[in-house]
């Protein structure tokens, strides 16, 4: 009698949670902006970023400071969040197009290091191209995250960050190309 309870409690759960996440991943793709200035500047400091060193998933340690003085597109996403899969075409298109422009797109991983070399390796058959750096924070990542302004633990969470290391917009869900480029061809 106890097992039929805690199973139907169990399905209950997982149709609750389910549900949300598909209101909110369908419904609510983007579940908005917000502005820096609304912040306080030491919430949204870019310090943590710059002085982080994360792998690739070819096990490569990564400097993220490599990258300041671009226009940075920062993406947090994981492999099991399907959002954050269906941006990645977009997000390798605007890599490509603006990489001679002083832009780069980075993706960082809040997953296991193993889901992403076998979302990796998967991806190289698959649609997805994925044409800009990956690194691997796995769920320390969502520290960083919500350093830089992501309170809701929010994936994806996309940031622009302008060369001078100032966080210029932050996306809480999934993002097109237009919009993105919206905010670029301001800083260019």
């Amino acid at each position: 009698m106890l097992k039929k309870i805690r199973s139907a409690l169990i399905y209950l759960v997982i149709i609750a949670v389910s549900g949300f996440a598909i209101f909110y991943t369908v419904f609510k793709p983007n579940l908005g902006t917000y502005s820096p200035s609304k912040q306080s500047s030491s919430a949204l400091s870019t310090q943590a970023l710059f002085a982080a060193h994360l792998p690739s998933p070819e096990g490569k340690n990564q400097a993220l400071n490599q990258w300041q003085g671009k226009i940075i597109v920062l993406n947090f996403w994981a492999t099991w969040c399907p959002p954050c899969r269906e941006e990645m075409p977009e997000l390798s298109a605007l890599n490509i197009e603006y990489q001679n422009r002083n832009v780069v797109v980075i993706g960082i991983a809040i997953d296991e290091m193993d889901a992403v070399k076998a979302f990796v390796t998967d991806t190289k058959l698959d649609a997805i191209k994925v044409s800009y750096p990956l690194l691997v924070a796995e769920v320390e990542g969502m520290g960083l995250a919500s350093g830089l302004g992501n309170a809701k633990g929010v994936l994806p969470f996309t940031l622009i960050i302008k060369p001078d290391g100032a966080v210029a917009k932050s996306y809480f869900g999934r993002v097109t190309k237009p919009l993105l480029e919206e905010a670029i061809t301001k800083l260019l």
